[in-house]
């Protein structure tokens, strides 16, 4: 079980992304982002090391905001396999120093992810310890994926994770409100609600599961 601790990051999560953001392949927005936290949740690591969190982000920057789709991992050392993934280092008012990576390069991540794909995980509520968030939609035909190594590479549409068997979990990182339909040959989603800046929840698909 993931505890949420009520205390200082510096510099925050949005810091870091600000500047991590306009680095990306599928960032479509201005050089200097607008950030605000719109959504998400949480997956608890089985072995209590690594802290997840599935954020969304909205960069008001430009003429209309964007919402932005942003799995973060932190770690208490460098994940040295991950290094190119590495969003920067924060200092935690309880934990010390925290390494942040872009989650879907972190192979904890990726295997929980696909474990909430096929009922293995349940999705975790962002901001609150111990507490089951059933606002996260989820489903497969494919799986269990217990041995699945994943392999991500991000392109202007997202990222993909090309999982052992040729499965493809795509990534919508900038997302698209009530754009709920599956697209042709998808065996399996994760869908999710995140708020605009004028407070309107809304809902969108986070990923899709095609296999081989």
């Amino acid at each position: 079980m993931a505890v949420i601790h009520r205390t200082t990051l510096a510099p925050t999560k949005l810091e870091l992304l600000a500047d991590w953001l306009p680095t990306r392949a599928w960032y479509v927005g201005s050089p200097r982002p607008e950030l605000v936290r719109s959504g998400g949740f949480r997956l608890d690591d089985p072995q209590g090391e690594v802290g997840m969190e599935f954020m969304v982000v909205t960069d008001t920057s430009g003429d209309g905001p964007t919402a932005y789709f942003v799995p973060l991992t932190y770690r208490g050392a460098a994940l040295d396999e991950a290094r190119d993934a590495l969003v920067g280092t924060t200092e935690h008012g309880v934990l010390g120093k925290r390494w942040v990576y872009d989650g879907f390069h972190d192979p904890v991540l990726t295997a929980q992810l696909l474990a909430l794909l096929d009922g293995r995980a349940e999705a975790q509520a962002q901001s609150v310890s111990d507490t089951p968030d059933p606002s996260i939609e989820h489903a497969s035909e494919a799986g269990p994926f217990d041995t699945v190594t994943a392999q991500a590479a991000d392109g202007p549409d997202g990222t993909d994770l090309t999982l052992t068997g040729g499965a493809v979990l795509h990534i919508n990182r900038v997302l698209r409100p009530g754009a709920l339909s599956l697209p042709e040959g998808a065996t399996g989603h994760v869908s999710g609600p995140w708020r605009t800046p004028d407070d309107e929840e809304v809902r969108g698909i986070f990923a899709v599961l095609r296999t081989a």
